[in-house]
Formats: structure tokens, C-alpha cells, sequence
């Protein structure tokens, strides 16, 4: 068929389109701003991209339009639409679904699906997870929301049968992996992406408050990541972390599946050691080891999902623990964009509280005392455009020596919430209304041998080689 999609330059929704190309499918699709990397990976697959939402492309005439959830019934000032195209769609009466409903009709039915699910780490923990069974010659399709360096794309359909057939249920079906985002689906559904996915094994890794602009609270969080449980079968697994209360609150709701559990010292899963080399440990019996490059406790605990979750389809975890060895974590997380003067300057993908105190404690934990860390961060997140987190933010940011906060475009004032850490020159943390600013504050703090931490869920203004730059002239 021919599809056009709606908002083809967002991470899911590229991913989509490089599945349906693989698949054999006609893909065109629209976007404002077509912005790379995702417009460069498009176009490199003879993907046809539109700048804008004109009703014009109707004329495309495809067989259907799928929608990502960037459109809306959105108004201009002026009163027009924001989204003519999707206007057009609705008043013409022409076939139209969402991303995941599409994914989930056209190539996830007939699979063994592997969804990855969690407030944080579910880029990463996919990505280890689909590692782990390429390792183990399964030839897994999977569908990442970033770009997993051991793979170098973030999408692909995998085998159309599996290598090595296990005596599960649907043993034969063909393995997919996919990041399971709880964020909703598209304007006229708004249920979670994740339940369209229908998992035959779903990753619980952690479940904490986030997207205060779709969700009014915790609870109303938990009752979707339910409606996933809900979906998966009686032979299928729900691996949980048994450190979350809020899991535990979802599975009392009701688990029809088998359970097993990871994280806590009586969990099935649990890891003994430092985070960079460890046993893993079921049922209190060591049975693997994991030794790599990647620190902090929060990567520790989604090596025991991805464990967890392979040994589900027949992966032995001494054979996945192995496989992690050679895993090169996602890009975005914690990337070294360069030196400069012995001056590290990195680039993480974290934007939640909880996000920037777990990427701060594995660097720390890695450098140990004597190294100094500066933090450069971008409250960027619907969340914290809000503020609805703001107050977290010094605990959020205490394992740094230095932090310095992007201000533009907040509600609210940044200097005031991070007034307990101490704010402006000479002081621990400092803000700045615009990029140039923060790269010179950033600069005239460094000291040779520091460690610059950027951290957004967007592009943050290219401020990594803004920052190589300014470090190359000092």
C-alpha cells in the first residue's frame, strides 16, 4: 500500500516508515521543519518528505494516512488550522489510524512481540535486549526510540522466521523488540502507545510521575501501564522491577501472566557487584557475570531486564550476560562528543529529575571524588516546561560541582528553584536566557580535566560543539 505520514521526522514515526519501506510499502510523509538526523536516514531510503501540513498532499491520494501524535486540532491566532492536511483528511471522509495501530496490523501481528516499558531506560534497555538476541542468532526486528550504536539504525522488520525455534508458545513466530512509550497515542486515541503492541513479554522497568501535561497524576500512569498487563497472555512473562511500589501497585491490580521479578535482593533477578562488573544472581544462585564499558546502577538494573526478558524466549542468561560485553550503549547516552584541553564534553539524553540524578551518580561513581563535573541542562520536557518537577531539581543535580540551566522558554523562574544549590557567579549553579550565554559561562568555569555533562531530550541548540569550540580557542 501506499502510506503518508503525518509528523514522519519524530523518532517512532521515522522508525515506522523505514519498517513499512523494508516491508515492500509506497512511503511519503510530512513534517515542520524536516529536520535531520531522521530526515537524512528518510531520504536515504528513498522516502519522499514534504515540508509542512498543506492540504495539497491530498492529492497524493495514498491508500492511507498515518497520523503521529504531533497533529492536532490545533488553531492558529489567526483561526486557521495549524494542521490543514488533517482538516482535509476528516472533511473528505479519507482512511486515517495512528502510528501504533498501524505498526500493530501490519507487522507485529504473527510475532513474538518484546515490549519494553518505564518512565526511564527504555531506549537502552531495548536496545541491550534486541543485542542480546542478534547475539544469540535470533535475527530480531526491532523498532528503538534512538540509534543503538552496536546496530547503527533504529528500525528494521528482522527475520521472517525465527532461527531458533523454541518450545514456547508461537516458538517459530518471529522475534520483534520495540520501545514502549506510555505517552499517548494520536489525538482520537488517547490511550498509551504501548497498548496497541500486545506483548507476548513486557518489560516493566521502572514507573514514576511524568508527561504532567497528559497525565494529572500517578495513578492515572499506573492504570495504563495496567491496560498493558492486561494485554499480555497467560504464556506470556511480565518482568517487573521489584524496587518500584508503583509496579507492585500494577501488578496487585491484576497479572494474568507469569511474573519475574528484577532489582531488589529477592527478586528473581539480581545483580552483586559495581555496576561496570557484576554477578548476576537468580534465586540467590550466581549464574552469569556482566563486565563492559557502561556505569551507574540504573544501567545495572536494565541488564537484568534485558536478561530477564531474553531468557524468556529461550536466551540462557549466562549467554546474554556475555553478550552485554559487547554492548556500545545507545547514541545520546552519555556520548563523548569530544575532547578538548583534557576537557571531556558528553551528551545525555536525560531531561527527567530522576533521569539527571542517575546520569550524574554513574558518572560520578565512575571518576570517583577528585573530578569535577559540570552539568549543562535544558528543561525542555513538556513535563518540566511545566514546572511540575522544578523543585526536584537541586537533588536532581547534586552529584555535579557545577550546574548550569538553559532558561528559555520556562513559565517559571529557574534561578528560584535552584536557589538551595546557590545561584550566580562564584556560586554552584548558574542560568542563562540563550545558548551563547551558557556556552560562556560554561567556559569561563571549566578548568582542564572536568567533565561537561549536556543533557536535553532535544537538540539543545548544537551547545556540544558550541562548547568544543569555545574550549579550542581558550
Amino acid at each position: 500500500m501506499h502510506i503518508h505520514i503525518l509528523g514522519i521526522c519524530g523518532t517512532f514515526m521515522g522508525g515506522l516508515a523505514a519498517l513499512a519501506r523494508e516491508a515492500g510499502h509506497t512511503v511519503t510523509g510530512c513534517d515542520a521543519g524536516v529536520y535531520p538526523p531522521m530526515s537524512d536516514q528518510l531520504r536515504a531510503l528513498g522516502i519522499d518528505l514534504i515540508e509542512g501540513f498543506g492540504a495539497e498532499q491530498l492529492a497524493l491520494q495514498p491508500d492511507m494516512f498515518v497520523v503521529g501524535n504531533v497533529v492536532s486540532r490545533a488553531r492558529l491566532p489567526s483561526g486557521e488550522p495549524k494542521f490543514p492536511l488533517m482538516e482535509a483528511i476528516l472533511d473528505a471522509g479519507l482512511p486515517y489510524t495512528s502510528g501504533p495501530q498501524w505498526l500493530a496490523e501490519h507487522v507485529l501481528q504473527g510475532r513474538h512481540v518484546l515490549a519494553v516499558a518505564g518512565t526511564h531506560g527504555k531506549t537502552t534497555t531495548t536496545s541491550m535486549l534486541a543485542w542480546v538476541l542478534e547475539s544469540a542468532g535470533m535475527q530480531p526486528g526491532f523498532l528503538i526510540g534512538g540509534v543503538p550504536l552496536n546496530f547503527g539504525i533504529s528500525a528494521r522488520l528482522g527475520a521472517a522466521h525465527r532461527p531458533e525455534p523454541s518450545s514456547a508458545p508461537l516458538g517459530s513466530a518471529p522475534l520483534f523488540v520495540i520501545e514502549a512509550d506510555e505517552y499517548d497515542t494520536a489525538f482520537f486515541d488517547k490511550r498509551s502507545k504501548f497498548v496497541h503492541y500486545r506483548p507476548r513479554t513486557a518489560v516493566l522497568n521502572n514507573l514514576e510521575f511524568d508527561h504532567a501535561d497528559i497525565f494529572d497524576d500517578l495513578a492515572a500512569i499506573e492504570r495504563q501501564f495496567h491496560h498493558l498487563v492486561r494485554t499480555v497472555p497467560p504464556s506470556g512473562r511480565v518482568v517487573v522491577n521489584g524496587l518500584e511500589e508503583s509496579l507492585a501497585r500494577v501488578i496487585n491490580t491484576g497479572c494474568w501472566s507469569e511474573t519475574t521479578s528484577f532489582g531488589a535482593a529477592v527478586s528473581d533477578f539480581a545483580a552483586e557487584g559495581p555496576p561496570h562488573a557484576f554477578d548476576v544472581l537468580y534465586q540467590g544462585q550466581r549464574i552469569a557475570r556482566v563486565e563492559w564499558s557502561l556505569t551507574g546502577v540504573h544501567n545495572q538494573l536494565n541488564a537484568l531486564a534485558a536478561i530477564a526478558a531474553a531468557q524468556h524466549v529461550g536466551v540462557a542468561p549466562a549467554a546474554a550476560a556475555a553478550a552485554l560485553g559487547s554492548f556500545q550503549n545507545v547514541k545520546r547516552r552519555m556520548e563523548l562528543r569530544g575532547t578538548v584541553r583534557g576537557i571531556a564534553v558528553y551528551d545525555d539524553f536525560a531531561h527527567h529529575p530522576t533521569a539527571l540524578r542517575t546520569t550524574l551518580d554513574g558518572l560520578r561513581r565512575s571518576l570517583g571524588s577528585g573530578a569535577r563535573i559540570l552539568a549543562v541542562f535544558e528543561p525542555r520536557s513538556n513535563t518540566m516546561k511545566l514546572g511540575a518537577m522544578k523543585s526536584q531539581l537541586p537533588w536532581a543535580l547534586e552529584p555535579a560541582d557545577l550546574a548550569f540551566c538553559h532558561t528559555a522558554g520556562l513559565d517559571w523562574d529557574a534561578d528560584q528553584a535552584l536557589a538551595p544549590m546557590g545561584v550566580g557567579p562564584g556560586q554552584r549553579a548558574r542560568t542563562a536566557p540563550d545558548i551563547a550565554t551558557l556556552v560562556a559561562q560554561v567556559t569561563e568555569a571549566v578548568r582542564p580535566g572536568d567533565h561537561i555533562v549536556c543533557m536535553s531530550n532535544g537538540g539543545f541548540g548544537g551547545i556540544h560543539d558550541k562548547l568544543l569550540n569555545s574550549l579550542s580557542n581558550l
